[in-house]
This record gives structure tokens, sequence and C-alpha cells, in this order.
């Protein structure tokens, strides 16, 4: 079988332009790749006859941009039409939605080929990927090691090669942290930068869709075409759309970096912070100053993700009755009980729990007392933030506080889920960037990523630091090498 999917966008973006493949070579291939590959788990549903169909229509068109052509996953809580989207719940099991996201309409039109859905905690709520309706996606380094969550198939999908490019979305570090489990690149952007039209909501004012991709610069590349105003998400920004390649390449010297002092506390494990040291003294030996700094609150960032998170979940999950679509009892007794059994047995133990702890949080005096509050305090982390990079250009940390553990673990524990992302939820918390970039290896050849966090729509610069790590270490990021 070829290999073209070991190439760069680059390299065969050349190949396609001198007619000396087609996207169907792509698409087969992409499609081989993952059926050899089944055992990670990866994909909930593929779209084989149409993403073929479309690679055949594609051999008349001219190759007008460096993604034409590409295969492309797309995490399955974005709707595609006529094609399932389950957001990795049972209610969903057999939902095909009418119309596209937003972001699927744009890469479409870019002439991308969707692959199919990939796997996902439920509804997006977790950090490994295990509270799927259809089993957890693997490790593509250690397939007993989760994948990370909640775009963990996403994540799995691009470190295995299976596919280029990936869509994940992000609510308190969703594709960030299974990045970094996974040794991807992986970008949340500002909040309002890419519209959520189309993403099924979990917390609507941290939800956000991302690219999830094999280097820096492709990721770049796709966060170029995902960007820009929709009128039909109005919290989507007016800012024109930009060139996110444009600083990669450049000198970092002069660059002023910030460590916030709770990024390197003894919740993070040795070999962790031992690989942030490492590249600290990278930036520092070429021109760059690093300070270690507080930022107010940022303990705190779980607790009220906790509460902002669950309360939002328990609004937007109210939907789902088994009335309009989605999975629905047969012969209940009355309205009551056909909601209460057919959420009963839709959703999964983690979707109920976050429900029904959200519906007490937002229930009376409670809203006051604890989401009102908690937004509060949102908004004095978020200004934090803002005073440090009015000193400095970036922020940056690791993005877990351990490598990938295994399958299984923490499963009984709910408030390990919350815990694993303690160092990525302050950046929603804020509607900053942040992104993983590779920084290592831990034990066992896993994963270790660098977080890197920008002010609001300053993703390019961002990009310039993560391009400049990413060369200077010169990781071999393919888990084939090394099992």
């Amino acid at each position: 079988m070829s290999k073209y999917l070991d190439l760069s966008i680059l390299e065969i973006n050349g190949l396609l332009k001198e007619k000396k493949i087609k996207p169907l070579d792509l698409v087969l291939e992409a499609f081989d790749r993952i059926e050899r590959n089944s055992d990670l788990n990866a994909f909930i549903t593929l779209d084989r006859e149409q993403a073929i169909a479309t690679a055949k229509e594609l051999e008349g068109k001219e190759v007008d941009n460096l993604l034409f052509g590409i295969p492309i996953a797309v995490k399955d809580n974005i709707v595609t039409k006529d094609l399932r989207t389950t957001c990795a719940s049972h209610i969903l099991d057999n939902f095909i939605p009418i119309y596209d996201a937003t972001v699927v309409k744009k890469i479409k039109e870019k002439n991308m080929i969707i692959i199919g859905k990939t796997n996902m905690d439920e509804f997006a709520m977790g950090s490994t990927s295990q509270t799927s309706y259809f089993g957890a996606p693997h490790n593509p380094w250690d397939h007993n090691k989760v994948a990370g969550g909640s775009s963990g198939g996403s994540a799995a999908c691009i470190s295995a090669r299976l596919v280029p490019l990936a869509l994940g979305s992000d609510t308190g570090g969703s594709i960030r942290q299974p990045s970094s489990y996974c040794g991807i690149v992986g970008m949340k952007p500002t909040y309002g930068r890419v519209s959520r039209y189309g993403l099924v909501a979990f917390g609507s004012s941290l939800d956000q869709i991302g690219p999830m991709t094999r280097n820096v610069y492709e990721n770049a590349l796709l966060l170029n075409i995902l960007c820009g105003r929709d009128d039909y998400d109005l919290t989507s920004s007016h800012r024109d759309v930009e060139d996110f390649t444009r600083l990669i390449g450049e000198d970092i010297k002069g660059m002023k970096i910030a460590v916030p002092n709770f990024f390197v506390s003894d919740i993070v494990s040795a070999e962790v912070l031992n690989k942030l040291n490492e590249v600290l003294d990278l930036l520092k030996k070429n021109g760059a100053t690093v300070d270690y700094i507080d930022i107010d609150y940022i303990d705190n960032a779980v607790t009220l993700y906790q509460i902002i998170a669950m309360g939002e979940a328990s609004s937007n999950l109210a939907r789902f009755d088994g009335v309009r679509y989605g999975y629905s009892v047969e012969n209940p007794v009355g309205i009551d009980e056909l909601y209460s059994r057919t959420r009963g047995e839709g959703f999964g133990e983690e979707v109920k729990r976050r429900i029904m702890v959200g519906s007490y949080l937002l229930s009376g005096e409670n809203a006051k007392t604890y989401y009102t509050k908690a937004l509060q305090i949102r908004e004095a982390i978020r200004k934090s933030f803002l005073k440090a990079f009015e000193k400095y250009d970036l922020i940056i940390g690791p993005n877990a506080t351990t490598t990938a553990y295994n399958l299984g673990e923490g499963l009984d524990d709910p408030l390990k889920t919350f815990l694993d992302d303690i160092l990525v939820i302050p950046v929603n918390m804020a509607g900053l960037p942040g992104m993983n970039v590779p920084m290592g290896f831990g034990k066992g050849h896993l994963p270790i990523g660098l977080q890197i966090i920008g002010n609001r729509f300053d993703e390019a610069k961002m990009y310039k630091l993560a391009a400049f790590v990413e060369k200077e270490l010169n990781l071999e990021l393919d888990p084939r090498e090394v099992r």
C-alpha cells in the first residue's frame, strides 16, 4: 500500500498538482490504515461511500488550495449533513443531521474529504474518552493507555497517522489534553474565533472548535480556513481572517515568556516538570526571557468549571427528550415517563451525574449562590491573565500533570475527570487561545505536551513559538517507529 499520507501537506499538494496522485489514492489509503488499526477504536462512523464519491468528483477539478483533496476526520459532536452524529451517546445513536456545521461547510468548500466521525467522551463530558457509549479509543503509543478526552478519537487518529487532519472541540481542555497524551499538535482558538454553529453544545460559554494535526504548520493552515464571522453564531468574532502561518520561522529572541507558579507546583509530576525545564532552558538560550508569575484564582479554576460547565450542560441537554429526534422509549405511560425513561436509558452515568448537579446549581437561590458567584471569579481570572499579557508575549506550562495513564483507571472517581484538566481549564475560563505542542517523552516513551497560552486573538504568535520548539526538539512523533 502507498504511504502518501506520511508526506507533508505541501508534498501531497505538489503530487496532486502534478497529477502524480489522485484524491482517491489518499482516501483509499486512509481507509486501509483505519481498517488495519481498528483496535484503536478511533472512529464511531466512517463515510467510505461518500468519501470515495467525493474523491472521484475532485479528479476533474483544479487543485486550487493546499488542503484540496486532503482526508480529514471530524469529532462526533460536530454535525454533518446526512452523516450520523452521535456525540458518543446512546440517545443519539441513530441521529442523522439535516445540515452541516459551519466548520464542516468551510472544509467542504476547500474540497477536503471527510473520512468519518471520531470517538469521544459522551457529549464531551470527560477527560479520557472512556465515557463513550461505543467504548474508549486507545492511545497509539500504548494501547493500554487512555487517549485523553474528550477529543480522544481525533487525537488517536492523528497520532497513528490514519489521517493528516482532524477537528476537535475544547470546553475544558478537550483538544489540548488528548493532544498532550498522544503527541500531536492541538489548538483551542480564542473563544469566538471559530463558529460554534453545528457544534452540539456542552458549555456554551466555554466550547470552541479547533484543529488537531501532526505538526505546527499544518495546524495553522487548517485554522486559516476555520475562522471568520458567522451570522448563525452571534458569539463569533467580527475580526478579519488572517494567515496564522505568517510568523512561523521567525526568531524568538526578545520574546517575554511567563510561567504561572501554579503550573510548576507539586501537582505536576517530576518527569513533566523536567521536560518543561528543558524547554525553558532552550528558550532562554535563544534570547527569550522567562519569569514566574501568579495568576489570581487559577487554583480555583476546576471548581469554577464544575459549576459553570455543569450548569450550562443541564440547560443544553434538556433538548434531548425523546420527542423530536434521537432515542425514544416505546409505549411510555404519559409524557413524564417518556422523558424520564428516555433520558435514563439514553444518557450514560457521567452525563446524568453532570445534568443532576447542574440542575441543582441553577435551581432557585442556588443560581445566585453558586453560578453567579462563579462567573464573578471567572472574570477575575480573565482580568489577571490579561494583566499578565500587558508585560508578557505568551504564557507557557504543561498541559497535563502526568503522561497518559491506564485504561479503566479513575472511572469510579468523578473528581478525577476534572483534576485531569486542572492545567488547561483556566484557558477556557478566560476565553483565551491555548495549544499543545509535544516537548518530549516520559516513562514508557509516552508523550509530554507543552501548553502555550496567548492573549485574545494572538494565535499567530503562539504558532511562532510552537514552531520554534518543534524545530529545535525535532522529536520522532510517529508511534509506529517505536512500537
